[in-house]
């Protein structure tokens, strides 16, 4: 049996292994991983800086956010939230611009919430941090993987006394870890991980403002280079890539043209005054930290032997160093933007509609949370019995239509046995003994308008008195003065 085509270019996640951890290489979100929905409520009234900053939003939830949604102004919150389901969509990420002009951001977790609100206080686009660069990073395949989400000082030594902080920063530190797929440092893989999104809570300096809930929002490229390799090195070992690549390309590659021996380019000249490295060439940046990776390329071995005393040399604990496959890599981070300053302003139940659970600018009294809490339970059961009153009266309706099918299909089975009935009594009744009509003259013929026509011809003859002659040729067989007759 020939074997079952597998789509590998148009086919999202055809290549995907069967019980992979973490989103593929290809850009598309495994089925597990969360989905968010970035969205602007009010399309038309939020302006054009908002509608950019969402837009960056996007590009760092990507790949598993819907990059390409389109806003309407007649659409509402609840159309949204009535796709979650169907779709998958597990966050939301609300954007919108008060009548003052604050932006405020919401935080809901589909479908039952909570939903946490934000104040944006500051914000700057992902094209001013480029600008603000003098080397920026271009949009590459980074996206096509979910960043690594890194949280800092979320939890306080001082909140464990207070019963109410601690649960706030519980909260706060499950919401924005769901929105990206947990990562196994175990088995991913270096090359799935090539963004950071930073989330790093302030210090209050202010004392009255010790319960605030401040989070700075930044997002980074992770770029990595091989150290110990001088520049005219690494230049080689880069159009070495672009040969073996699918799509090379010439301006990649260093002119040696002018040169006599390949030396001289590594050298940079005659007696190697052009020699550079990582220390002495002015041009390379400052790195921000240098590890040591274990390269775990495939290597091709030809000699049998060779192969033999590799797996020696790994056996005895030496083979990752002579055979060079541990690393020493710099590891840089380049801003990508955006950059936001989030303000917790409330926690509330339900999406974007329950009870308050916490606010950072009211505080209520005993008493006042007693009264809320009726309120909020007064309105729960008031909605529980207009489900009930719905759900009985979406039974009756189905009752009374499936009665009423029941009894006008036995009527229509009534009506259809009357009718045979009254063609079976009319076939009774009708006496076939009653000859009359066919013995009257004036009656219809058999043999139809050529008998008519017969008949007269007879009738006339026999006026005429041709008719016995007639008889007598009959008698005889001569049938020739029909034809004359008839004339």
């Amino acid at each position: 049996m020939a074997k079952r085509r597998t789509k590998k270019r148009t086919h999202a996640g055809a290549n995907a292994q069967k019980g992979s951890q973490g989103a593929n290489l290809n850009g598309h979100a495994n089925m597990k991983d969360p989905k968010s929905m970035v969205i602007r409520i009010g399309a038309g009234e939020v302006g054009s800086s908002v509608s950019q900053l969402v837009t960056d939003v996007r590009r760092v939830m990507e790949p598993g956010t819907a990059s390409r949604l389109k806003e309407r102004k007649a659409n509402r919150l609840r159309d949204y939230v009535s796709m979650c389901g169907p779709l998958g969509v597990t966050q939301l990420l609300l954007f919108s611009r008060s009548d003052s002009g604050n932006v405020n951001m919401r935080l809901c977790t589909a479908p039952k919430g909570p939903t946490l609100h934000f104040r944006v206080e500051k914000y700057a686009l992902a094209k001013d941090v480029r600008k603000a660069q003098r080397h920026p990073r271009g949009g590459g395949k980074e996206y096509m993987t979910p960043p690594l989400l890194v949280m800092n000082n979320f939890r306080k030594p001082e909140s464990e006394s207070d019963t109410k902080a601690k649960q706030l920063e519980s909260l706060a530190t499950t919401a924005f870890q769901s929105l990206f797929p947990v990562i196994n440092p175990q088995t991913a893989s270096l090359k799935s991980i090539q963004r950071v999104l930073l989330l790093n809570r302030e210090k209050s300096e202010d004392p009255e403002e010790d319960g605030s809930f401040v989070v700075n929002f930044r997002h980074y490229a992770i770029t990595t280079k091989k150290v110990g390799l001088s520049k005219p090195l690494r230049r080689l070992n880069a159009a070495e890539k672009l040969i073996r690549g699918s799509k090379g390309k010439k301006g990649g590659l260093p002119n040696l043209g002018k040169l006599q021996d390949i030396s001289e380019f590594m050298i940079g000249g005659e007696n190697g005054d052009g020699y550079m490295t990582d220390a002495t060439s002015g041009s390379e940046a400052e790195s921000d930290a240098e590890v040591d990776v274990l390269d775990s390329a495939p290597r091709k071995v030809k000699v049998a032997s060779k192969a033999k005393a590799a797996a020696e040399d790994e056996e005895d604990g030496d083979g990752d160093t002579k055979n060079g496959h541990v690393q020493r890599v710099v590891v840089k981070v380049v801003e990508l933007g955006p950059r936001m300053r989030l303000r917790l302003i409330k926690v509330e139940q339900g999406m974007c509609g329950g009870e308050v659970m916490w606010h950072e600018y009211l505080h209520k009294s005993r008493q006042e949370i007693k009264e809320l809490e009726q309120m909020w339970e007064k309105r729960r059961k008031e909605k529980e019995a207009r489900k009930n009153i719905q759900n009985e009266n979406v039974e009756k309706k189905r009752k009374a239509k499936e009665e009423h099918k029941k009894a006008t299909g036995a009527k229509d089975d009534k009506a259809k046995e009357g009718d045979a009935e009254d063609e079976d009594t009319d076939m009774e009744d009708y006496d076939f003994s009653d000859d009359d009509m066919f013995d009257d003259e004036d009656g219809f013929d058999s043999e139809g308008l050529a008998g008519d026509a017969e008949e007269q011809v007879n009738s006339r003859m026999e006026e005429d008195g041709d008719w016995s002659s007639e008889e007598e040729e009959i008698a005889d067989g001569n049938t020739g003065k029909t034809k004359k007759a008839l004339k």
